[in-house]
């Protein structure tokens, strides 16, 4: 099954601030999965994740920075069972 989320061709202000808010949401999910962890190789784990998310979100804005105005975003989830 398939999710389409995202698809279609928005301002850079408008791309990063939907790509800034799902990044936040995923790192906000790793950051209660730490909180409830006892496993100190899952939190380091989940605390790779965030650094990794950090750093794509800055890699995003520097891109629609330098591609101006409009930007196409595409995003699905791929539910496998």
């Amino acid at each position: 099954m398939k999710i389409h989320l995202i698809q279609g061709q928005f301002t850079g202000k408008d791309a990063l601030d939907i790509i800034t808010k799902m990044i936040n949401v995923k790192i906000k999910f790793q950051e209660e999965k730490i909180e409830s962890a006892h496993n100190e190789e899952d939190i380091k784990m989940r605390e790779m994740r965030i650094k990794s998310l950090q750093k794509e979100l800055y890699e995003s804005r520097k891109f629609i920075e330098m591609h101006g105005d409009k930007v196409s975003l595409e995003s699905e989830i791929n539910l496998i069972g």
